[in-house]
């Protein structure tokens, strides 16, 4: 199957996607600072970078994005076109994070990977229900866990 757009359209089209500050990061980023959470952003001296450092609970919190970290969900679907390209880049994202989130546990720092799913075209009261197993996670000495 062909793409719809010209090379150059798609690639300004793809060049607009943000990996950092997304929606879904700054909604979760918000609730946790409306809680009286205090965190850093992006600490470069932690493996893969963790979107949400929280130093005094020594916990990480990754906001991903169902299509690029390549999550078993509605939002996810494997694309049509380049099919061999897209396996492999999502593929060796989903690696990398395996690799850093293990590098993580091993530095002693606990991991939460919150999925787009648990907050994308979700109400209100259901994002509230993401953001309270954050904070239960928060005051618990789980390793990992993931919100989906």
């Amino acid at each position: 199957m062909t793409d719809i757009v010209d090379k150059a359209t798609r690639s300004r089209m793809m060049s607009k996607i943000k990996g950092k500050n997304t929606k879904p990061e700054k909604i979760v980023r918000s609730a946790l600072h409306a809680s009286g959470f205090r965190f850093r952003l992006h600490r470069r001296d932690l493996p893969g970078k963790p979107d949400i450092v929280l130093s005094k609970h020594r916990a990480v919190i990754y906001v991903n994005g169902c299509f690029w970290h390549g999550h078993d969900c509605s939002l996810f679907k494997w694309p049509k076109t380049r099919k061999d390209f897209w396996k492999h880049k999502i593929t060796e994202t989903m690696l990398r994070d395996k690799r850093n989130y293990e590098e993580l546990i091993n530095l002693r720092w606990r991991v939460c990977i919150v999925w787009e799913c648990s907050i994308r075209s979700r109400s209100f009261q259901e994002q509230q229900l993401t953001m309270k197993k954050l904070f239960k996670w928060l005051c618990t000495d789980n390793t990992f866990t993931e919100i989906q």
